[in-house]
């Protein structure tokens, strides 16, 4: 049951792949993230390269997310002028990206570079966001009013020039944070092999008071544009995505979603958003203890695949 795979130049066992495909593309469906965060370290606790696996499942993002798009689309959910001025920065944010990764990659510390940004990016983010989830989730269940931030309060945003009107999200802010957001997520899409959507979509909540359905949608939209993007430049330029592994995920990665976006719709916005931050803390411990126990193998062969 074992397949090469002729970048990462390794056997794999495609049914496990397919599988893991299956699963993160459930995940992406139902909680409109683009399950990069979890597919990456996957690949690398399975022993894909570091730099194959961030490069290669960007198209799994892509294809993942352009499903869940279409799904949001249909129940108008996706604000498309507020994704539109997302991909103005996504798209910069990914060409600097990539252009960050080969310089690491050069330099050798691409490895160490994408797990601890992982370990403090998820650590960080799971933990305040498993914090609120859990207050909200909590007040709705004993009838009290929680905080949850609703289109039309202000904050500094509102402050800020350049303002747009937004009808089908119900806001009027200015498009510079809307920006910022996404040229943060292109960079990180471009260097780490994941969507952003696990940061993307609490700024959008708790930022720019979107609600959760409308957040999840138009980042769906978005990263399905800027991981297509971010796929390309690293086929070109570093030459680190593996086709045969992007198909596998990709592949199980659409099926899955189709059932996620169903599985999504009949949840409430405080479960979502709960489910997520235990999701994302689970990986940031399991993170935490590759890069601290001794591993059974100490020596460990390192092909250079520049």
């Amino acid at each position: 049951m074992e397949i090469y795979l002729p970048v990462a130049q390794l056997p794999v066992n495609w049914v496990a792949l397919l599988g893991l495909g299956l699963a993160v593309g459930f995940l992406s469906g139902m909680l409109g993230v683009s399950g990069g965060f979890v597919t990456t370290p996957l690949l690398i606790f399975y022993g894909i390269p570091s730099g194959v696996a961030v490069a290669s499942q960007a198209s799994p993002v892509a294809a993942a997310s352009l499903v869940g798009a279409l799904r949001q689309g249909g129940r108008k959910s996706v604000d498309y002028k507020m994704g539109s001025w997302l991909l103005l920065g996504g798209l910069a944010g990914s060409a600097l990206g990539v252009y960050i990764f080969r310089v690491l990659q050069q330099s050798g510390q691409i490895d160490f570079v994408i797990k601890i940004s992982y370990l403090l990016l998820l650590g960080t983010v799971g933990g305040l966001m498993l914090n609120e989830s859990l207050r909200a989730l909590l007040a709705a269940r004993k009838g009290q009013p929680a905080d949850v931030h609703k289109p039309g309060q202000h904050t500094w945003i509102h402050s800020l020039p350049f303002k747009q009107r937004f009808y089908r999200s119900k806001l009027y802010i200015s498009v510079i944070p809307v920006i910022v957001l996404g040229f943060l997520v292109g960079v990180m899409t471009a260097i780490l092999g994941t969507g952003g959507a696990f940061i993307l979509i609490p700024a959008k909540v708790y930022l720019l008071r979107m609600r959760t359905n409308m957040a999840i949608g138009t980042s769906q939209f978005q990263m399905f544009i800027v991981a297509s993007m971010a796929t390309l430049l690293h086929a070109e330029i570093d030459h680190t995505v593996d086709i045969v592994l992007s198909f596998l995920l990709v592949l199980g990665g659409v099926v899955g979603a189709q059932f996620g976006v169903g599985a999504g719709a009949r949840m409430k916005g405080e479960e979502l958003r709960t489910l997520l931050a235990l999701l994302i803390v689970g990986i940031a411990i399991r993170l935490l203890m590759g890069l601290v126990l001794t591993p059974s193998d100490i020596y460990s062969v390192v092909t250079d695949l520049r």
